[in-house]
């Protein structure tokens, strides 16, 4: 009895470890991503706290559809004394022929130090129909933007956003607004 018991939870402990890999508790991405549609300017209303985006108060990310099918990736920020900070990648699929589930590799002194290891996960897990409004995040939960082709959106599209980021378990209390140009102004006085 014994015996069958060990090999039984043997069995158990082998059959977890052949899973698909497929996370059941991770984010749900879209299905797919027209790149094409996709591309061109992206402003931040709002985010999770990111170190790299300690100092902006305003940001953007102009994406460009590259002829080998990848996104090069410029990212804005306006520091709150006015000043612009840009980082450049680039973005290419996880999964070949899936566009939902990005790599983004900025170019930066770490990532020609060591290639391939500095990239993070850029997964879109809502873009409205007409490409107007998307929501990013990371399947650890840990990152979030709320993106749209305007640096406003009324209250109704900001609910939306929030409400579907909030389904997707991402904490939206911590998100960071983006700041107006009339907070800027008087942050600068």
């Amino acid at each position: 009895m014994k015996r069958l018991f060990l090999v039984l939870f043997a069995g158990l402990v082998l059959a977890g470890c052949a899973s698909s890999g497929v996370d059941p508790l991770a984010p749900k991405t879209v299905n797919s991503v027209n790149l094409k549609k996709y591309q061109g300017t992206w402003y931040e209303l709002a985010r999770l706290p990111m170190y790299f985006q300690r100092n902006c108060a305003q940001s953007e990310a102009r994406y460009t559809l590259k002829p080998d099918g990848n996104v090069a990736v410029l990212n804005r920020c306006l520091t709150p004394d006015w000043q612009w900070e840009e980082a450049r990648g680039t973005a290419y699929p996880q999964v070949p022929g899936k566009t939902d589930k990005l790599w983004v590799e900025f170019d930066n002194w770490f990532s020609r130090l060591i290639p391939g290891v500095a990239k993070g996960e850029y997964w879109v897990l809502y873009v409205s129909d007409d490409y107007k409004t998307a929501i990013v995040g990371d399947p650890s939960r840990k990152y979030l933007w709320l993106l749209s082709r305007t640096p406003k959106v009324n209250g109704v599209v900001r609910e939306e956003l929030l409400s579907k980021a909030r389904q997707q378990g991402y904490d939206t209390t911590r998100l960071i607004w983006r700041a107006t140009d009339t907070q800027m102004a008087k942050t600068s006085n």
